[in-house]
């Protein structure tokens, strides 16, 4: 097979403790996974099932890291997130086999221009222009699943300049894992090299040039990004 020209590189995230790197094809966001943070959105997290938006691929950055403040925004947010790699395609996975396809997992910053999302949606339209611009997904590297000590109970967090704004357990996420990647693999195949960024939790507030976000799960690690002036 020939191409017109190069293909651009595959993305991908490092793996913990290994040479190796993690090839990204797709990456999932769930919406709105924590109650706290649902209701900080004026949203009622008790009436709504769980519904999905992605990635490019390509918007992943290894960390520690320090990125530009993106374009089109005054209102740059964090959203830290649980991370979940795919190594084992399938489709209407059931709930308790979810875990046979998970290859391991990470932590993640959803960044996102509030001030678009919010003007999305006023006019009912999709929230790619938020969500999905260059370098809007940081991430750790990914720890194999044998060496994850839970995906049910664990500390997540975030702080911008050393002050704690974000600070839950991912045993508060409404759909837990197995819950919303099964309920994901209803509506598409998921292969190997998809991520699935699990939702945030309260206390996504905006950062500015200059400042530091440091974060983590337990027991998955941390990450570290620095926001500098527009180019």
């Amino acid at each position: 097979m020939t191409f017109a020209f190069d293909p651009p590189p595959q993305a991908s995230v490092a793996i913990r403790g290994s040479d190796q790197r993690f090839p990204v094809r797709r990456i999932f966001c769930v919406g709105r996974n924590y109650a706290a943070h649902a209701r900080e959105m004026g949203k009622d997290p008790d009436r709504e099932p769980p519904f999905f938006f992605t990635k490019p691929a390509d918007a992943v950055v290894d960390c520690p890291c320090t990125l530009s403040y993106p374009s089109l925004t005054q209102d740059l947010h964090h959203e830290i997130e649980l991370v979940i790699a795919i190594g084992k395609g399938g489709s209407n996975i059931a709930q308790e086999d979810v875990t046979d396809h998970i290859w391991g997992a990470g932590v993640g910053i959803d960044l996102t221009r509030r001030d678009l999302q919010a003007e999305a949606k006023k006019m009912g339209r999709p929230w790619d222009w938020a969500k999905a611009f260059d370098q809007s997904a940081p991430m750790s590297a990914i720890t194999p699943i044998a060496q994850v000590p839970s995906l049910s109970q664990a500390r997540i967090w975030l702080a911008v300049n050393g002050e704690v704004r974000q600070d839950a357990d991912i045993a508060d996420l409404i759909w837990d894992v197995n819950e919303h990647i099964a309920t994901l693999s209803q509506a598409m195949e998921l292969a190997p090299g998809d991520l699935v960024m699990t939702g945030t939790p309260a206390g996504v507030g905006a950062v500015h040039a200059g400042d530091v976000m440091t974060g983590g799960v337990d027991g998955l690690g941390e990450i570290e990004v620095t926001i500098n002036p527009r180019p």
